[in-house]
């Protein structure tokens, strides 16, 4: 049985790929019961991924008008809907906004895509890359003379999209609950990525932040707030910030106290951080730890996708989980009372067709019509 706070809370997720499926893997996690539309030709040919954990899949043939009628059953039940087609494609299968409120007018309908349902860019393609770069964010990241860095698709995707998305869904969802009305969300992910941005454009307006890569406080510019390799080949990541904190880092290294003294002025720092570097380098990563752990110089040890699940302070916290047979990062955030939870192995398609049906209050004769026209498929 789920746990966690949203149980009780039914979403309709339409098969897609990256921040519309993690978005759903996070409301699953804390107890939203969320069933996945998948293609019928899906079945038999899907493979697991860790995003579609905790939900069930209905594999649906949105080219049979049964099969639309299938989906919009479900959507009548639903208190939320996600989605990650271009602009006008659910509009095309017959399952767009209009038809959706108005078979479910308390429906929060999701719509993720990358640049948004209107602008001169929203029919174009695009990945995360694209869409950071337009906000200013990719033109931060990087080095000195150098091009700008790929930070993973954390960002416009995870960060910009799935995070924007859920917060927006489950706002949707406590409005609707008073109001009795749904709504569409347009949540881009080029929006997301520019909010998340927010900080740094302050800082720029208050001319402590300037456009040269590698030159600010929390991009690599400064010797207190950057990594660094260690004897070993492994690196330490310092983020020795405030004062009290630089001092502590200070001393670990064994440099008088006073060794850098003009903390924030940036001209100093290109010197600094190459002594910082030197002294780095005399020693092991592990090493370092033992100077620094129970300290608040603010350092931790830069780690593998290997060595993350081992380290104490996430093993004691549980921050990875074992489940069937793969260590991943578990439920997030945490609740005192009603904790989330991995709900389930990832669903390959139509595994829970004929279940979905059931359990979703689809009357017995109607679900019978659906499997028998084929708009049904069960793995």
């Amino acid at each position: 049985m789920a746990s966690g706070p949203l149980v009780g809370v039914k979403i309709v997720e339409f098969a897609g790929i990256g921040p519309g499926p993690f978005c759903g893997m996070l409301l699953a996690d804390l107890g939203a019961d969320v069933v996945r539309i998948d293609r019928a030709e899906s079945v038999g040919r899907s493979h697991p991924d860790l995003a579609n954990r905790g939900k069930r899949s209905i594999a649906v043939d949105l080219k049979k008008p049964e099969g639309v009628e299938a989906a919009l059953s479900l959507i009548e039940k639903a208190d939320g809907l996600i989605e990650g087609f271009r602009p006008g494609v659910m509009e095309r299968l017959g399952v767009g906004p209009d038809v959706a409120l108005k078979r479910n007018p308390k429906l929060v309908f999701g719509r993720m895509t990358g640049w948004g349902q209107t602008g001169p860019w929203a029919s174009m393609a695009g990945h995360d890359i694209d869409y950071i770069a337009l906000t200013g964010a990719l033109h931060t990241m990087g080095r000195k003379g150098e091009p700008p860095a790929p930070p993973l698709n954390l960002v416009g995707d995870f960060g910009g999209g799935a995070l924007y998305l859920a917060f927006g869904l489950l706002a949707g969802i406590i409005e609707a609950k008073s109001s009795g009305k749904g709504q569409v969300i347009d949540c881009a992910m080029i929006d997301g990525a520019a909010s998340l941005m927010t900080m740094f454009y302050g800082m720029k307006a208050a001319g402590i932040w300037n456009a040269n890569r590698d030159d600010n406080m929390l991009d690599g510019g400064a010797h207190f707030y950057d990594t660094y390799e260690c004897a070993d080949g492994e690196y330490l990541a310092i983020g020795a910030i405030e004062p009290q904190f630089h001092a502590v880092f200070v001393k670990g290294l064994g440099l008088p106290a006073d060794a850098f003294s003009a903390q924030m002025s940036r001209g100093h720092w290109p010197e600094y951080a190459k002594r910082v570097a030197e002294v780095v380098k005399t020693k092991s990563r592990d090493d370092w730890m033992k100077v620094f752990d129970g300290t608040d110089a603010c350092i931790a040890p830069v780690l593998s996708m290997d060595e993350a699940p081992k380290h104490p302070h996430n093993a004691e916290r549980k921050t990875f989980v074992e489940e069937f047979g793969i260590t991943q990062p578990g439920p997030a955030p945490r609740f005192s009372r009603t904790a989330g939870a991995v709900n389930g192995v990832p669903a390959l398609a139509g595994k829970h067709s004929k279940q979905v049906l059931e359990s979703w209050g689809i009357d017995a004769e109607r679900a019978a019509d659906f499997l028998s026209a084929g708009a049904i498929a069960q793995s």
